[in-house]
């Protein structure tokens, strides 16, 4: 082994063939030693890394010959500490860095990036620890990588190709006197999470979570919320760095921290997704499925909104925030257990209980819960953009009415996978909701709609009606909404879709627009029912009646 000229870019380690460069920002007038360690060496051997005007307050060497085992730490005037570039944290049984290292290699094969077209994707967000931590989930390896691996045959048999993963890099796992479960502030960026898999190959077990996620046709998206004070540079790096090592599909960004332009931007970045949390869908949504008035027109506008569009994506619940279940049952947020005295977490959630606060015995609360969790995923599900089911949300999880679980890596916060069992019936209308959105391209089309006669098919490629057909409604008490689709299909032919709206307390019944040429109107998804196994002749061709509080869909044959 020997020392030999360093390279200041990029900051952190990197080996390239056995030589290993270093790269560490420090100030100028600190002092700076690289100590390195190795099975080889009896003792750490240390290389002192000197101010170099040249490289402003970048000191970098680089050592040849270097053992493949290699770990190290660097010490800035008599203090050590770790590389904040580390892409591999050895930890101690306190949980103290030891050292830093290098991800061991791993044999990708040919896997790429999917590539998933925006307006076919059906996303799924989680949390890599709580997903399979809770003891109902039945994986081997509890709150891992290779939990998350376990659960790809459900994942796929409800209709996901796409997950979003909260952050999965090494943070602090306490800030202040609370436990930081969700992972948000400073870290150390470019390590995945040792406490998140199984054995002490983080990076690997990370690896073949995305290699197998992708072998089943499912995409992964990390979140990278970042801190402030890092550099733009800094994390530009960092996100070129998990899709080139990681094959990482995509990513989720603060664009608040991170310029939207220039990740955008980024030649490496070229290819990858890029989304960003936007609350519009979410507060829309909620407040149209609890019967607000004067929401009709925000409703169409994000109904139509296209996939991808500035990288939006839909969303009616999230990790901040009640879950479905919970955002059905409470009208208060009940964060108590947060000891913060309920003062944390957000104050407006748009929730509405059906009639009792919380856990019930009554009947007809519950019954009004189970149509409201149906409409909230017929919303989602049906609107033209990006749709992202919260984890768990498919079989009615809860986590008693926190809607800021961010400290409680415990059964509050973990997914109870009994739920499932509970709420098999949901999962079911849930499976079923996401395989006919895929199966009606109408309904997640591959451009913008216009609201004009684009193809010359007799109906406008988008259109919305009231109570009377072609007459939109613009009365601010209004609740009621039909949405008119039509295209050619891959046939030529045309086929139009009609979703009719009810978020009233009330029936209704509405005129229905008259299909061009010898088309029927058939009822595909009841709005009590779910979709159905066989869609049904309407016997009235020329109006609907539709049940308070429910969505129905018609196609046309």
């Amino acid at each position: 082994m020997k020392r030999v000229q360093g390279c200041p870019r990029p900051l952190g380690m990197t080996r390239t063939g056995n030589r290993v460069n270093f790269s560490v920002a420090v100030p100028e007038k600190s002092s700076c030693d690289l100590i390195l360690y190795s099975e080889q060496y009896k003792n750490p051997k240390r290389f002192s890394m000197p101010y170099d005007p040249l490289c402003g307050e970048v000191r970098c060497l680089g050592i040849e010959e270097a053992p493949e085992d290699l770990g190290y730490l660097y010490e800035k005037d008599g203090v050590s500490y770790p590389d904040p570039h580390a892409k591999r944290l050895v930890f101690s049984d306190t949980e103290e860095i030891l050292r830093c290292g290098l991800p061991q290699t791993f044999a990708w094969e040919e896997d790429r990036p999917l590539s998933i077209p925006e307006h076919q994707v059906i996303a799924y967000s989680l949390h890599v620890r709580g997903f399979t931590k809770h003891p109902s989930s039945r994986v081997r390896q509890k709150g891992t990588f290779a939990g998350v691996r376990e659960k790809i045959p459900y994942l796929k048999d409800l209709g996901i190709n796409q997950i979003h993963c909260m952050p999965v890099y090494e943070f602090q796992k306490v800030q202040g006197k609370k436990v930081n479960y969700w992972g948000y502030g400073p870290g150390y960026f470019f390590a995945p999470n040792h406490s998140y898999a199984g054995n002490e190959d983080a990076a690997g077990e990370l690896k073949q979570m995305i290699l197998d996620c992708h072998r089943s046709g499912i995409e992964v998206i990390l979140s990278f919320p970042f801190s402030e004070g890092i550099r733009i540079s800094e994390m530009l790096h960092c996100l070129e760095y998990y899709r080139i090592e990681y094959h990482v599909d995509g990513f989720l960004i603060n664009p608040y921290l991170l310029p939207w332009e220039q990740v955008a931007s980024d030649p490496l970045l070229q290819g990858a997704k890029l989304y960003r949390k936007d609350e519009t869908f979410q507060n829309v949504m909620r407040r149209f499925l609890k019967g607000d008035e004067g929401m009709i027109g925000s409703v169409e506008e994000q109904l139509r909104r296209h996939a991808g569009s500035e990288g939006a994506f839909n969303y009616i619940t999230d990790h901040t925030g009640f879950t479905l279940q919970d955002l059905v049952s409470y009208e208060e947020k009940h964060n108590e257990a947060n000891g913060e005295k309920n003062q944390d977490g957000p104050d407006y959630n748009y929730s509405w209980n059906c009639g009792a606060e919380g856990p019930t015995r009554k009947e007809t609360v519950l019954a009004l819960r189970k149509q409201q969790v149906r409409n909230a995923f017929a919303l989602l599900l049906l609107a033209q953009g990006i749709p992202c089911i919260l984890a768990g949300d498919e079989f009615g999880n809860s986590q008693k009415g926190n809607n800021n679980v961010y400290c409680q890596d415990n059964a509050t916060a973990w997914l109870n996978w009994n739920s499932l069992n509970k709420g098999s019936e949901l999962y079911e209308e849930v499976k079923a909701l996401i395989a006919f959105r895929k199966k009606w391209e109408i309904l997640h089309q591959d451009r913008p709609l216009l609201r004009v006669d684009v193809e010359r098919t007799g109906l406008p490629d988008l259109s919305y009606h009231g109570t009377s057909a072609w007459m939109e409604p613009n009365d601010v008490a209004s609740r009621l909404l039909g949405v008119l689709y039509s295209r050619k299909n891959e046939n030529g032919e045309q086929e139009a879709c009609y979703v009719a709206y009810n978020m009233h307390w009330l029936d209704h019944i509405i005129a229905l627009p008259v299909l061009p040429g010898k088309k029927t109107w058939y009822l595909a998804v009841d709005g009590e029912k779910g979709v159905l196994k066989r869609m049904k002749v309407l016997k009235n061709q020329r109006e609907l009646v539709i049940k308070a509080r429910t969505i129905q869909v018609l196609v046309s044959r």
